[in-house]
């Protein structure tokens, strides 16, 4: 694991950083990935999360890179560092909600579809200029939009899935010029996974979600 870790760090740019994807994997496991320094874990599921949230140090930055159902919120808006997977507006209404109780702001970034994949979820570009333009976020006064998340198309074509990040990176730029707000802070592009996330660091991403390439299948 150090050796796997070691590589991929030495790939990272000032800018970018390494969420490793722990789904699955035993406590055990996440607390040699924490030995070996590592302080940012992404998780799919709100459950399993939370359990392992609750058995580990807590200086550890919990993001949750899965789908997310709005009744499933209130169980992670207490400890949750980015929740990567916004795509609608009742989900980013709900997350205000519960972290308004909490009293704390919660990081969120936008999923958008980039995939050529009809399983994938996320707001189309037109939806989240949309969105921007009418309003309504700038109300929700206990998120932060840091971003956006996009998951490139499951291809062995190297150059479609870097169309796919490139044209993510340039539609961050276009929010990021066009759409300003105390709740709207334009850093983070979370793109790349274990088979391209190398293709995504060349292609500017900030946030890389590694799983296998760190832990080994499953």
């Amino acid at each position: 694991m150090l050796q796997a870790i070691q590589e991929i760090t030495s790939q990272l740019s000032s800018k970018a950083r390494l969420i490793a994807v722990t789904k699955t994997k035993p406590i055990a496991v996440l607390q040699e990935a924490y030995d070996l320094g590592l302080r940012i874990f992404g998780e799919n599921k709100v459950q399993e999360m939370t359990e392992k949230h609750e058995l580990l140090p807590k200086d550890i930055a919990w993001h949750l890179i899965g789908h997310l159902q709005s009744n499933k919120v209130k169980f992670i808006v207490p400890y949750i560092a980015m929740i990567h997977s916004v795509d609608s507006l009742k989900l980013l209404q709900e997350i205000n909600k519960e972290a308004k109780k909490c009293n704390r702001i919660v990081d969120c970034l936008l999923q958008i579809y980039i995939a050529d994949e009809e399983t994938k979820f996320g707001f189309s570009e037109k939806e989240v200029e949309t969105l921007l333009q009418n309003g309504e976020i700038q109300q929700l006064e206990y998120i932060c939009i840091k971003g956006v998340m996009g998951m490139a198309t499951n291809t062995t074509d190297l150059g479609k899935i870097r169309n796919e990040f490139r044209t993510l990176r340039l539609f961050f730029h276009k929010l990021e010029t066009n759409f300003v707000g105390k709740n709207l802070q334009w850093q983070e592009i979370s793109m790349g996974m274990s088979n391209d996330y190398q293709i995504a660091l060349e292609e500017g991403s900030t946030l890389i979600r590694v799983g296998s390439a760190i832990f080994g299948h499953r």
